[in-house]
């Protein structure tokens, strides 16, 4: 009716699984120990060891006085020289105790249970698994294979999910150890996610369909369509210069009006560059001749002419204060003080072609500059002399094509953005600071002027062939939020006005266009002030 209890039973088989198997393998293994520690195979020496254990668990097998006995199989023969063989009694043992829980009343032999559980023996823990899940697999499993072929995707698909959801993906049915405790957690998920809220992401400016189209086109006759020009700048004063061969006009936005500052004789040849100063009065003209004028446009007169820095043509001008540098198809980059008599301060040397383009930082420390060399340079003005070759920050060579477009970060110091020509079409973003590149986005095209936003994270890229677009980029995850279309040509000239909202082209299709691009910034409503409490907000004023 039931299984036979008979401690005499229980003692023999305990003695034969402990005590004579641990004393036969001690006396036959004792004397080779040393040698096989010292030269023996890795399956040896865990053999002595499982020889040692069994020694030692020899006394922990007599039965508790106040558990029934438990009569077991006789086990197989022991061969000493198969390791499999010398655990099997043992484990047999072991298996019995923990399914009938014989071994939680004796203190004794828990006590080694918790530290045989960390060994290397493979016994499964019943408490740690999951017999309703075993009992699947082993049976009702299989079943499901043999249908496989005449299921629907849309049957896979719904089984591959329930079996995801109910953890039915696993593949081992034994566990080996208990799994471990779940973390206790101080703050409870409510309280943290109430205190703690993540700011949420600026969504995407929207650009109306009305301002990707230009707002006014004014013809741009004669225009030059050369990439390592500057041809066009916009002052503070909220006057526009444009080059055209050889004449210089002024288109005032303030009322509309255009007139004529100056026109070029042939002997220096047509303007290469314009540039305004910060005061928005005075205006610097570089020229094919190697010649650089300074004008008085409030005057309409000539103040000076600087001659003898460069050996041929000026195509590239940028003011830090009352220095004026200056960049020629020599190669040379120099800085001259306008004030002074001998006006050639310093020299930069680097660029082994034209220098295409010139930006100071707003700091006025640095100083980048971009070569028909496809070389950038970062230079800073306390390394600038006039005989030095090599004095340069960083010399960054990442560009295959010649760099023109530049322009500092209005937001976030020591970042510049440098777009590349023809064959590179990439717009890379520098730490100026350790000369590193953060970021590069290849556009697929020619990159030929960059301007920042001056109130959003946002940069405006002008393009060449194919499209000859304008695109508007959200930073720093340069996501496009829109492109401007509307010239026939490459997009070489750029400028933006003063309050920074409206964004002048021009084109080799002679046109200048102007585009709402950035838009009108957004006026941030300053919170009311709340009345100040006082230092004793509780108490009731005395009058």
């Amino acid at each position: 009716m039931g299984a036979v209890f008979d401690n005499s039973a229980e003692e023999e088989d305990e003695q034969r699984c402990g005590g004579q198997v641990a004393k036969v393998e001690a006396e036959k293994w004792s004397w080779r120990e040393m040698k096989l520690r010292a030269h023996g195979t890795e399956t040896q020496r865990t053999i002595i060891r499982e020889a040692h254990l069994l020694q030692l668990m020899a006394p922990l097998w007599r039965p508790c006085s106040s558990l029934p006995a438990i009569s077991l199989p006789r086990s197989p023969a022991i061969d000493p020289r198969n390791r499999s063989s010398m655990a099997d009694p043992l484990s047999v043992l072991l298996l019995a105790r923990l399914s009938r829980g014989s071994l939680n009343s004796c203190p004794q032999q828990v006590q080694f249970l918790q530290r045989w559980e960390n060994l290397d023996r493979f016994i499964p823990n019943r408490s740690a698994m999951d017999f309703d899940f075993a009992h699947y697999m082993l049976t009702e499993r299989g079943k499901g294979k043999e249908n496989q072929s005449v299921r629907s995707q849309s049957k896979e698909a719904y089984l591959k999910l329930l079996a995801e959801t109910f953890n039915m993906n696993r593949s081992r049915i034994l566990a080996f150890k208990n799994k471990p405790p779940t973390p206790v957690k101080l703050i409870p998920d409510e309280f943290y996610s109430s205190v703690h809220q993540s700011k949420p992401s600026k969504p995407l400016r929207r650009i109306p369909q009305m301002q990707q189209t230009p707002v006014r086109t004014l013809d741009a006759p004669d225009i030059i369509d050369d990439f390592c020009l500057n041809l066009m700048d916009w002052g503070s004063s909220n006057v526009l210069a444009l080059a055209l061969q050889n004449t210089v006009y002024l288109w005032d936005a303030s009322n509309g009006s255009a007139s004529e500052l100056v026109t070029v004789d042939d002997e220096n040849g047509s303007v290469t560059s314009v540039s305004w100063a910060a005061d928005g009065q005075y205006i610097a003209i570089g020229l094919n001749s190697s010649d650089v004028q300074l004008w008085d446009s409030t005057a309409n007169r000539l103040l000076r002419t600087l001659r003898g820095g460069h050996q041929s043509r000026v195509g590239s001008l940028d003011w830090k204060n009352h220095i004026l540098t200056t960049g020629g198809m020599d190669g040379q980059i120099i800085n001259n003080d306008v004030r002074a008599h001998s006006h050639i301060v310093a020299t930069f040397r680097g660029h082994r072609q034209e220098v295409c383009g010139l930006k100071w930082s707003t700091s006025g420390q640095q100083l980048a500059s971009g070569g028909n060399d496809n070389l950038l340079h970062i230079w800073d003005r306390s390394m600038a002399s006039m005989h030095s070759r090599s004095q340069w920050l960083h010399r960054l060579e990442d560009h295959t094509a010649a760099v023109k477009a530049l322009a500092w970060c209005p937001f976030q110091r020591n970042l510049l953005a440098s777009g590349g020509g023809g064959s590179d079409g990439c717009i890379k973003f520098w730490n100026t600071h350790t000369g590193a590149c953060l970021n590069s986005v290849d556009t697929g095209s020619q990159v030929c002027a960059l301007l920042w936003n001056k109130n959003e994270r946002e940069l405006l890229s002008s393009h060449g062939f194919m499209q000859n677009q304008m695109t508007l980029w959200m930073y720093p995850s340069m996501v496009k939020i829109a492109e401007l279309t509307g010239h026939t040509s490459r997009v070489l000239f750029m400028a933006q006005s003063p309050d920074g909202r409206i964004v002048a082209t021009a084109a080799g299709d002679e046109t200048l266009k102007f585009w709402n691009a950035f838009g009108t910034p957004e006026v941030k409503k300053a919170a009311p002030k709340a009345e100040h409490p006082g230092p004793f907000p509780h108490l009731r004023r005395i009058r």
